[in-house]
């Protein structure tokens, strides 16, 4: 019995191989490759043309980019648009919580300036602001249908820089209101029956407790405004105010053969602010993430490093295989 056993046959006799000789192969992906070879293709297209065409006349754009003219009407772009976004914001959250009133009259007050405001154009509003001393000489305060206590030469207060600010501060509110409305309805309805339980003021719960949290979804949401609003300071050129875009207008009036490096100046510029504007608001949205996300989203440089070990690692175990 013995023997038989120790004669006995291995059922396989073939051997595993080494872990080192094991590869597992990626899986292929084809379409993806040839969409993306397709893609650089169509880019390196248009960086070629935008290179090569004498058309926009690159020597043009280096010469007006750093003007005096055209960095003075971007300094009054930024003036208007924080002014603007500061204001906006400010009469966005008083329209919200009027929304969100129980006052009937608060609540219908605030749903027809927002219905007015997101209706008509913003050009329309600057320019009836810009006209309105043709309307009313004089503003005054006082008793409704009796004496007036103050008066204002409205001619004296609607600067060029008064009227773009209130036209599109007042503008920007409506937008504002239904965003702040919006970020305050997606608190969770516990946060604030918890917050009612423990008894704290009404005014309390809404700047420590409900507010905050609401900023992660209205971060997002009005920095698409404020970019908006950054592009929306170009219609001031319109109430006689040279921002950016009014300067190039301005100077492709002197200089009608440098019409398109000015504009191209221009697009320069407004990509610069808004791209300022969207690294800004991803901090902000990953500040104001903590404690609703497991790990903090990585920033830019930490993806690039983490890309770049990835490649070390990936690199390092080719040349072991």
């Amino acid at each position: 019995m013995s023997e038989s056993l120790g004669s006995a046959v291995p059922l396989s006799t073939t051997e595993p191989r080494p872990a080192a000789a094991q590869r597992v192969l990626p899986l292929r992906h084809p379409g993806r490759w040839i969409a993306s070879a397709i893609v650089l293709v169509v880019v390196a297209q248009i960086v070629h043309g935008l290179a090569t065409n004498p058309f926009f006349q690159w020597d043009r754009f280096q010469y007006w980019f750093l003007r005096p003219t055209i960095l003075d009407g971007l300094l009054i772009t930024l003036e208007v648009t924080l002014y603007s976004a500061v204001l906006g914001l400010l009469g966005g959250i008083l329209l919200a919580l009027a929304r969100l009133s129980e006052s009937p009259v608060l609540r219908a007050v605030s749903w027809v300036y927002i219905w007015l405001f997101r209706s008509v154009p913003l050009i329309v509003v600057l320019l009836f602001l810009y006209n309105f001393s043709a309307l009313y000489k004089t503003l005054s305060l006082g008793v409704p249908f009796g004496p007036a206590i103050l008066t204002f030469d409205e001619s004296r207060l609607a600067t060029d820089m008064v009227v773009a600010v209130v036209g599109l501060s007042l503008n920007e509110a409506a937008y504002a209101a239904e965003v702040v409305r919006g970020g305050i309805l997606s608190v969770d309805q516990g946060q604030h029956e918890a917050a009612s339980a423990l008894g704290l003021p009404k005014g309390y719960q809404f700047t420590r407790i409900v507010f905050p949290q609401a900023l992660r979804s209205i971060t997002p949401n009005y920095v698409n405004q404020l970019i908006g609003l950054i592009k929306g300071t170009s219609l001031v050129f319109y109430v006689s105010l040279l921002d950016l875009f009014g300067s190039v207008q301005s100077m492709g009036s002197t200089y009608p053969g440098d019409i398109v490096p000015l504009l191209l100046v221009a697009t320069a510029w407004y990509l610069i602010l808004t791209s300022v504007v969207s690294v800004v608001q991803f901090y902000v949205e990953r500040y104001y993430s903590r404690g609703a996300l497991r790990s903090l989203p990585p920033t830019p440089l930490q993806k690039v490093r983490t890309g770049l070990r990835d490649l070390r690692a990936r690199a390092r175990k080719e040349a072991a295989i």
